[in-house]
């Protein structure tokens, strides 16, 4: 919430709030009323009706989405001088999974996120912004056909698939070319043609009680692996 309003307010059409609320959405209350847009205390229920879910936190914004960032093949070596990972989201389908790595991302100050244009990607949504608790504020969404893209992003970052297959545990320092991490449908995993352009394929180890990690937790794991520590 305090995400949308620092970031961008002009997306945001109507607030409803919990009374109990009222003073720490006080700055975002006078933005709305300048904006001449409507703001109003609900009680629980009413606020759960207008949030889709009782998982509302006490505050609820009506916003515009962010649209998807065209994908620019000869801005990849432009993104690739501040050194940072790049994610790339090959089939990732459900919605709070993509809001829990967009929030990781966030964390640890990645900028941009890459999103295989296919059926079974999901886009941003309620959930996914729920779920990214701001996170989708600090990150741009790309969409972009694969594996084309990904022949685009080799002339600048090095392509690492994982996969529960791979021979490889863990990566190592990224050395000259950042790193652009591919993490696939959460069923099916990366696709042929996409293992086909990495440059390397990778596992997350465990003790093998369960085969493997959600994508979104694996995410994280490998985000901080090629960072390092949360930016700042």
């Amino acid at each position: 919430m305090h995400a949308l309003f620092d970031r961008d307010p002009d997306r945001v059409e109507r607030l409803f709030f919990e009374p109990a609320l009222k003073g720490e959405l006080d700055a975002p209350c006078r933005a709305l009323a300048q904006a001449h847009k409507p703001y109003r205390q609900v009680d629980n229920m009413e606020l759960a009706r207008v949030a889709g879910t009782v998982l509302h936190g006490g505050a609820v914004a009506i916003a515009r989405l962010r649209p998807l960032a065209d994908f620019d093949p000869t801005a990849t070596k432009a993104w690739a001088q501040d050194g940072k990972p790049l994610l790339v989201l090959d089939g990732v389908g459900n919605p709070h999974n993509l809001g829990a790595i967009a929030r990781s991302a966030a964390f640890f100050g990645l900028a941009r996120i890459v999103l295989a244009n296919r059926p079974d990607q999901a886009l941003p949504s309620d959930a996914a912004y729920r779920v990214a608790e701001g996170g989708l504020e600090y990150v741009t969404l790309f969409r972009a056909p694969l594996p084309a893209a990904l022949r685009a992003l080799r002339n600048a970052y090095r392509i690492v698939g994982t996969s529960l297959n791979a021979g490889s545990a863990g990566i190592d320092p990224p050395g000259g070319r950042p790193v652009a991490l591919i993490l696939g449908n959460e069923k099916t995993g990366l696709d042929a043609a996409t293992l086909a352009l990495c440059d390397e394929v990778v596992r997350i180890h465990g003790t093998g009680h369960v085969q493997s990690l959600n994508v979104a937790s694996a995410a994280a794991i490998l985000i901080y692996l090629l960072t390092g520590s949360p930016s700042g």
